[in-house]
């Protein structure tokens, strides 16, 4: 059955736009809570959001359908995704949702659902909803309507619950931390959580507005970031996304830290600890070749996967793993989440950084990365890929990096974009591959 709805992160799309509409989160509402009834107890969804002007009008929607057909709702206001997953399972929630277009502008939202375990829902679930959203599902009794609350103490829920994962043993006393919570949900709750834990915080990206959220800021935007540690004097910064599943760090000379080198340092500091359980770690066919060769010669595995968060947790599910990520700074660390949490991470960062005593330049800098380039070809309808002619030159690109580098060609799962990566030992091999293949899908596409 193919996916009409939703995509590798829920649904997603321009608010007011089909099929982020108030009449379809409505929809999603009755379907979902339709279809997570199971048991004759009271049901209950908890509800988070980011800070987008839209989350009102979504929201509102949500809670309609959801108590349309007799579930409770719980309403946390701005919180992290994460911490959304983490108090759907704490609050015995039948269902989470969070509304948030992650790294996305403001005028686009998204609906993210959660399983009771706190998971994000398997392809089985999501199909199962989509069938409902076109059917009129049966509504309650006016006696069994839902109702809806606030709980005004989620973000202190969450704060102490991130404050867990970081070791007994260590304060963050005498460091200065630059945070961008790029204008998003966690604009009061990281902060407070790197200051609690001794830190000397400075705060930027903390001032939503409801248009301004991932705008020139975050871990998308890291310049604002890099600028504000290099001016301030500060010893790193961290660079979280809309809704703080995601994070980028920069070291004290303002240069960038992606999510290879990050995992890079957790998964080896967590070997030397014997901490790493499936042998290795989980990333995507995004992450750099230099990774892959770090952990073979620290004797760590590594395993990929398609792109998606989602996609990362299954193989870390199934395989035992509680390392895992992607190079845009999802990081999965599930002995203290069950989804991606940027502020879990960058606690972990923060505690290496601690404990090795050495300038964050040094510390997080775990290997050379091969080049590596990364373009967008986007087109207006068709199936490019399927030409020969693209066909024939992505066969001969793979033919020339073949032992030295890396092809990875792929239909963006949210957008009509063709993304062409390659990366191998030779820069001026990469941007040849790169350029000859995107210049055959536009042709294409044309």
């Amino acid at each position: 059955m193919s996916r009409q709805y939703f995509g590798t992160d829920g649904i997603r799309g321009r608010t007011n736009q089909w099929p982020m509409t108030p009449q379809l989160a409505m929809k999603v509402g009755m379907a979902a809570g339709t279809h997570f009834q199971r048991g004759s107890h009271r049901h209950r969804v908890v509800i988070g959001k980011d800070t987008r002007l839209s989350g009102y009008m979504v929201e509102n929607a949500l809670v309609a359908g959801f108590t349309a057909v007799g579930m409770d709702v719980v309403q946390f206001g701005p919180i992290p995704t994460p911490a959304v997953a983490l108090l759907a399972h704490s609050m015995r929630a039948d269902l989470g949702v969070m509304i948030s277009a992650s790294h996305n502008p403001y005028y686009d939202n998204g609906i993210k659902l959660f399983g009771p375990d706190g998971y994000k829902l398997s392809d089985e679930d999501e199909l199962k909803i989509e069938a409902l959203l076109n059917q009129d599902v049966p509504l309650a009794a006016s006696k069994d309507i839902g109702r809806a609350r606030r709980v005004e103490d989620a973000r202190g829920r969450y704060i102490h619950a991130v404050k867990s994962s970081f070791p007994a043993d260590l304060r963050l006393d005498g460091l200065k931390i630059v945070v961008d919570c790029a204008n998003g949900a966690a604009y009061q709750v990281a902060p407070s959580a790197f200051w609690e834990l001794g830190a000397e915080v400075v705060a930027v990206g903390v001032t939503p507005n409801g248009t301004n959220i991932n705008d020139g800021c975050g871990s998308t935007s890291p310049l604002l970031c890099q600028e504000t540690v290099v001016s301030s004097g500060a010893d790193i910064g961290i660079a979280l996304d809309g809704d703080a599943d995601r994070l980028i760090v920069v070291d004290e000379k303002g240069q960038i830290v992606d999510g290879d080198q990050i995992m890079a340092l957790i998964a080896s500091n967590f070997a030397r600890a014997g901490t790493l359980r499936g042998g290795g770690l989980v990333a995507t066919i995004m992450s750099n070749l230099g990774l892959e060769r770090f952990l073979t010669g620290q004797g760590i595995g590594l395993e990929r996967t398609k792109v998606g968060d989602r996609y990362v947790l299954e193989r870390m599910r199934e395989g035992g793993f509680n390392v895992g990520g992607e190079q845009s700074g999802h990081m999965i660390l599930s002995d203290y989440a069950t989804t991606g949490d940027g502020t879990v991470a960058a606690l972990q960062v923060l505690a290496a950084l601690v404990r090795s005593g050495k300038p964050a330049s040094e510390t997080l800098h775990q290997f050379d990365p091969v080049p590596q380039l990364l373009k967008n070809v986007r087109f207006a309808g068709g199936k490019p890929l399927e030409d020969e002619t693209v066909q024939r030159v992505i066969a001969q690109a793979e033919a020339e990096l073949n032992g030295s580098g890396r092809l990875v060609i792929r239909p963006s799962g949210t957008e009509p974009v063709i993304r062409v990566m390659a990366e191998g030992d030779r820069e001026d091999q990469v941007r040849d591959v790169v350029e000859r293949i995107c210049a055959a899908v536009e042709k294409a596409a044309a």
